[in-house]
């Protein structure tokens, strides 16, 4: 029964631990555990996008998501991935990618 108890305890510390360690989650580790957009923007906001990020489906996420950050205040917006527009910002990142030699400057949307 003691041992019982202390196995208890122990995974309890080890739980409350998790729960309490600051940035410590899996989408900092780069792992989703299910799609983050939820609700897609399919009007025109090219011009307030800073970088765009391209999440491919996977296991957990049957969908390929568009993520956009905006200049103004750093904002991530989902885009809708059949729209017109987001299709011609995705080959404009996709040309840019093999011809760049700086990721980041690749993720930038060209005017």
């Amino acid at each position: 029964m003691k041992k019982i108890s202390i196995i208890t305890l122990s995974v309890l510390i080890f739980l409350s631990f998790l729960a309490t360690s600051k940035g410590m989650s899996l989408r900092s580790l780069g792992v989703e555990l299910h799609c983050r957009c939820i609700q897609t923007e399919s009007r025109p906001i090219g011009r307030h996008i800073e970088k765009v990020e391209l999440i491919p489906a996977n296991s957990h996420c049957e969908e390929t998501e568009i993520i956009a950050t905006l200049k103004k205040d750093g904002q991530e917006v989902c885009l809708d991935p059949e729209a017109p527009w987001v299709k011609k910002v995705i080959q404009r990142i996709m040309a840019k990618k093999t011809t760049c030699s700086n990721w980041s400057d690749c993720g930038k949307v060209a005017r």
